[in-house]
């Protein structure tokens, strides 16, 4: 039975929409960041904090404020974890059988198989620590050893990395943003840990259903972006079709005759305008760049890695959502000793309507006021 063709704006509503921006400023309590997580699938971590974290910026802006110390509780207790799936990300709990597929191959890194067989005379000494001390940054293991040269930083960094990536370790929490590593059998909860591999089947269609829940429509190609799968359509795609088959997912052909979409089998197209929201330039709205200049005519630019004057927008620009248009890009920065947002510069998109300078406004006001900032401040 053939689906009727829908409109990219209604596709484009959906998407909107299913992200679930916060319309006001609210606090959020420990269960609403690990459900938003859950909600999410992946939730990207990045160091640049010249606004604040990544995944921070991503989850105030459907949660409003929240502490920390919570998402770190939820790491410790096995809640979530953090592991390769986009990037580095903060994903559910249910997905760790689903990552062991890469863990006990050769990781997601393949220089880790390196730095195991050059400094595999450290294996055993990093985990012998913590499981007598505890969780360990790297830093724990800088100059520490019985020999002056047996901690050395970067091969202990390497080894620590490399357990983490084939899963004998995991993030059990963060201080100032360095990993703090334990035993993944004292933090992954007993059922998950001793949990056969999924099939690789499985794992692809959980991966593929999770990720159009979580972001409204996606085109195949968008469905491997979203877990950076590689292989590509002839990996992928014939569990697309097996969703659609069994009823999970539906295909749903664009007006604009480009690839088409899927959706979740109930969803209805169209949906919510997003309030004025200034989104992290790693969002999960953002993940696809193909997909988001089809579908807002917007083109992502990244510049944190260019010179200053290679730059058009400047150092770490949020684009801004309102309604279900992304309207320009500001360049921030948080100056937390003055308690002042900076607003460095904002380039509107061209042909936008209305006003975004009063949207940019309360957008600003709003992050502002999560960031624990008094006041937004225009250069």
């Amino acid at each position: 039975m053939g689906t009727a063709v829908a409109s990219l704006a209604a596709i484009r509503r959906l998407v909107v929409s299913a992200q679930a921006y916060a319309p006001r400023f609210r606090r959020a309590s420990s269960g609403e960041v690990e459900g938003a997580i859950r909600r999410l699938g992946a939730v990207q971590l990045d160091s640049i904090s010249t606004v604040d974290r990544a995944h921070r910026l991503t989850l105030t802006s459907r949660l409003g404020a929240y502490d920390e110390t919570q998402l770190q509780d939820l790491l410790a207790s096995g809640r979530i974890f953090e592991y390769w799936a986009h990037e580095a990300c903060l994903l559910p709990i249910e997905l760790w059988p689903h990552c062991r597929r890469t863990m006990e191959g050769k990781g997601h890194w393949g220089f880790h198989e390196r730095a195991l067989q050059e400094h595999g005379d450290l294996v055993e000494p990093v985990l012998e620590r913590i499981r007598a001390e505890g969780p360990l940054g790297s830093r724990d293991f800088e100059g520490a050893g019985g020999k002056a040269d047996m901690w050395d930083w970067k091969p202990a960094k390497l080894v620590l990395e490399a357990l983490f990536d084939r899963g004998v370790l995991v993030v059990a929490g963060r201080q100032a943003f360095q990993r703090r590593y334990d035993l993944a059998e004292r933090v992954i909860p007993h059922e998950l840990h001793a949990a056969p591999t999924p099939s690789e089947d499985e794992t692809l269609r959980t991966f593929a259903l999770l990720a159009v829940r979580a972001r409204g429509a996606l085109t195949e190609p968008a469905i491997r972006e979203h877990w950076r799968l590689k292989g590509g359509r002839a990996r992928l795609h014939h569990h697309v079709l097996a969703l659609v088959d069994e009823g999970l997912l539906r295909e749903v052909p664009a007006d604009d005759d480009g690839p088409p979409f899927y959706v979740d089998a109930g969803a209805e197209l169209d949906g919510d305008p997003a309030p004025p929201v200034l989104l992290c330039p790693f969002d999960n709205l953002l993940w696809d760049r193909p997909l988001l200049e089809r579908l807002f005519g917007f083109r992502h630019v990244i510049e944190v890695y260019k010179r200053e004057h290679e730059r058009a927008y400047g150092y770490y620009v949020l684009p801004l959502l309102a309604g279900d248009r992304l309207l320009g890009r500001a360049d921030l920065k948080a100056d937390r000793r003055e308690g002042v947002l900076h607003v460095k510069g904002f380039h509107p998109e061209p042909r936008i309507r209305g006003n975004p300078a009063a949207k940019l406004e309360r957008a600003a006001a709003r992050l502002a006021r999560v960031l624990g900032l008094e006041e937004v401040r225009h250069s």
